[in-house]
């Protein structure tokens, strides 16, 4: 079962902005004073470098463009809504925020119908009735060699749900509640959690229940992977929110925003480099007003190409 993908899909936005509906527990987003037509401008720029630095490092990139019509700040961020599988499955997600929701375009599925091979599609948005929302990889982190998820329980990842899709898909639950250093929950697990396919970069004092951190920390310890732990500090400069990928050639990178790659310590760098290559990314406006890093903007496609 690969814990990489080769390959990777990206929206270029049409209309980003400050989305008010996530920012009601999403404590990264930062509202600032420039005006819309400049912040979509920045956002396209740093979204456009990002995707020519992953080419220029031969990492596969389907790039989709955002419909203008209905607005959608946040559909950069596409790795909420859906997931692709390694057994060939598309999962749509239950998203919290009605705006969010029109981010799921038929047209992006039957993209990937059209280039990869796909054997089913999932949609478990009719869960969004009943208030129960599970966020793709933002509240699921995958340890899909091990059929093993992590998330941190939040008002974007129910408890049930997730122990409902995670057993029809045969992976274990570790769950657990993390807080950051105002004790507010944490919204994503992905912003304090990232697993490489040898290593596990992860902010276990987020992690206040003390039985709930020694059994993460095992869980990742009998699983293979080294821990790298970051501080709370660290979670707030992003530098949770990274993605391990694998290029055409196979090589290894782990992306991540410039903003993390600058939070880490030298010693991090160095146990970080021995198991990936650290690729960072430039994408300030995009941080601070949507309030996601470089993990956030790509969704992986475990799909064999056609």
């Amino acid at each position: 079962m690969p814990q990489l993908a080769s390959s990777v899909l990206m929206v270029r936005p049409a209309a980003f902005g400050f989305n008010t509906e996530t920012a009601a527990n999403n404590v990264f987003q930062q509202k600032i004073s420039a005006g819309q037509e400049a912040l979509s401008s920045q956002a396209i720029q740093e979204f456009d470098r990002y995707v020519q630095t992953l080419r220029e490092h031969k990492i596969d990139v389907c790039v989709i463009e955002d419909s203008a019509v209905p607005v959608k700040p946040d559909a950069i961020f596409p790795n909420n809504w859906f997931c692709t599988m390694p057994d060939g499955k598309i999962i749509v997600f239950p998203m919290f925020a009605p705006n969010r929701r029109e981010e799921k375009r038929d047209a992006i599925l039957l993209q990937l119908s059209h280039d990869f091979k796909v054997t089913d599609v999932e949609d478990w948005s009719e869960y969004e009735a009943e208030n129960f929302f599970l966020e793709g990889t933002g509240s699921m982190i995958f340890d899909h060699e091990n059929k093993t998820v992590y998330a941190c329980i939040s008002a974007r990842t129910h408890n049930s749900l997730l122990d409902t899709f995670a057993r029809s898909h045969g992976y274990r639950v570790v769950s657990f509640h993390a807080k950051d250093e105002n004790g507010a929950p944490i919204y994503h697990t992905n912003v304090m959690m990232h697993i490489g396919d040898t290593y596990c970069v992860i902010c276990l004092d987020s992690i206040q229940d003390e039985a709930q951190r020694i059994r993460v920390s095992q869980e990742l310890s009998a699983a293979g992977h080294e821990i790298i732990p970051i501080s709370l500090a660290q979670v707030r400069a992003f530098a949770g929110n990274m993605l391990q990928v694998k290029n055409s050639e196979g090589e290894k990178f782990t992306l991540l925003s410039q903003k993390a790659f600058e939070s880490l310590t030298g010693e991090q760098k160095d146990i970080l480099g021995i198991h990936t290559r650290l690729l960072p990314m430039a994408i300030p406006t995009i941080e601070t007003i949507g309030g996601g890093s470089a993990r956030c903007m790509v969704a992986e496609i475990f799909l064999e190409r056609k």
